[in-house]
């Protein structure tokens, strides 16, 4: 069944998708916690806070040579308790301006609503290939 949490959170991942495309860091702002976390998906690299991953996304778009990473969500479960949901999902890292598949794996992100917003509080990703 689907809800409304899991509705608006695959538009607030397909925005940030969309950001990633762009090379638009400030947009990948606003979908963060500002105590976020992400693990990074080959050598588990913890990324602490809004402002450090924009600063990550910053210099991952200036790179001559980057990567643009599209998350899938294959499910989403929101919680009856609190305002809080779990995405589930694929995520490919593809050349820019190619369809080369350079990296690829799983991830799970913690989303919280706030404020009538949903923000991702941590993300794990793997890499598998």
């Amino acid at each position: 069944m689907t809800t409304p949490a899991d509705l608006l959170i695959r538009s607030r991942r397909a925005t940030f998708n969309r950001a990633i495309a762009d090379g638009d860091a400030q947009a990948i702002g606003p979908i963060l916690a500002r105590d976020c976390m992400m693990v990074t998906g080959t050598d588990s690299a913890v990324i602490a806070g809004r402002a450090a991953q924009v600063k990550v996304w910053q210099r991952e778009f200036a790179a001559q040579h980057r990567l643009v990473y599209a998350r899938r969500p294959t499910a989403i479960t929101a919680s009856a308790a609190e305002p809080i949901a779990l995405e589930q999902g694929e995520w490919q890292g593809m050349a820019a301006g190619t369809e080369d598949v350079a990296a690829s794996g799983i991830y799970t992100a913690k989303w919280r609503e706030v404020a009538g917003q949903w923000v991702i509080e941590a993300e794990i990703f793997v890499t598998l290939a």
